[in-house]
């Protein structure tokens, strides 16, 4: 059991719960881990001695210890005695999947070493149900509210309801269908999907991705029972191009930038898509969130995402709704 390491998925579906659930473990300290390139691992023996600890109510002066030994809490720092957790380090939790959120979490811990940065990939409503629950700091979100036509903010202020936060932006981008090289069924525009004859490749339930074809499909009055694939599910906009490319699909809702890696898929513009950051204004919040702006605003930051095809940075930076 010595070599045996998990990944946070892993150890999520190990102990019944949700991902979240572990990113907000480690978050508190309960749950030792370390970081290998982008993702986090768990050693087995770790996992064992946590939920021993849990079957004690509570994590024992001997966990503490390892913590201190593994270098996951640093040697003669502050502890909060409510939470285990060193006061010098703070974990933030970044949730989604673009790629401009790895190079945000870079410049925050190169700016605020004393902060350590967790990716979370999950989607657009998931990480704000998150936040709700005070298991994530930096929400990344692209919500369609077909009625409106507003991205995000409609959303927000449900589910955020009686918290005070900002919503930032982090950049646009397009979004469309991906469909085979060719484009043999002709498809131009959100009505298509209605074609008989075509197959889809969806996202996952909570995706900014999914809601856009919801949304896109209620609008035009198409009945989702009635698209072939409906039901079928890839996680993440390469997923759901890699179906497309391997010709078990015809069409998938994505964005632009994805497509690069496949030559056998097309892209289809259809709407420009506002990626924005959700932060609660809480008081331990306020320096970091300070920070965020000004990286958000730099030029050295915005010089690397424009180095990345299909985004748009006329909005980013701008804080779009306060409260």
């Amino acid at each position: 059991m010595n070599d045996i390491t998990y990944t946070t998925e892993e150890v999520a579906k190990l102990l019944k719960v949700s991902k979240l659930t572990v990113y907000d473990l480690i978050k508190k300290g309960e749950l030792p881990a370390y970081r290998v390139g982008k993702q986090m691992r768990i050693d087995a023996l770790d996992l064992e001695q946590y939920k021993s600890n849990t079957k004690n109510d509570g994590l024992s002066r001997q966990s503490i210890s390892n913590d201190v030994t593994m270098g996951v809490i640093p040697p003669n720092s502050a502890l909060d005695p409510t939470s285990g957790v060193a006061q010098s380090q703070r974990t933030l939790v970044i949730t989604g999947q673009d790629l401009s959120l790895d190079l945000l979490a870079r410049h925050l811990e190169k700016m605020a070493p004393t902060y350590r940065s967790l990716r979370s990939h999950d989607g657009s409503l998931d990480s704000l149900i998150s936040m709700y629950r005070g298991q994530s700091d930096i929400v990344s979100s692209h919500l369609l509210d077909g009625d409106s036509g507003e991205y995000n903010i409609p959303y927000v202020t449900k589910i955020l309801a009686g918290h005070s936060y900002m919503v930032v932006n982090l950049l646009q981008r397009i979004a469309g269908l991906y469909v085979r090289k060719g484009n043999p069924h002709n498809l131009q525009e959100w009505s298509d999907l209605s074609k008989p004859g075509i197959t889809l490749i969806n996202r996952e339930k909570g995706s900014g991705a999914r809601v856009l074809l919801d949304e896109q499909l209620r609008i035009h009055g198409i009945d989702r029972n009635l698209i072939k694939g409906y039901v079928q599910e890839e996680t993440g906009h390469m997923g759901v191009a890699g179906r497309v490319s391997a010709g078990t699909a015809d069409v998938g809702v994505g964005i632009q930038n994805a497509v690069s890696l496949f030559n056998e898929v097309e892209f289809i513009p259809l709407i420009k898509e506002r990626y924005d950051l959700i932060v609660l204004k809480k008081p331990q919040n306020i320096e970091w969130i300070a920070q965020l702006l000004q990286i958000l605003r730099s030029s050295e930051f915005r010089q690397e995402l424009l180095s990345i095809q299909g985004y748009d940075l006329s909005l980013t930076g701008q804080v779009l709704y306060e409260t």
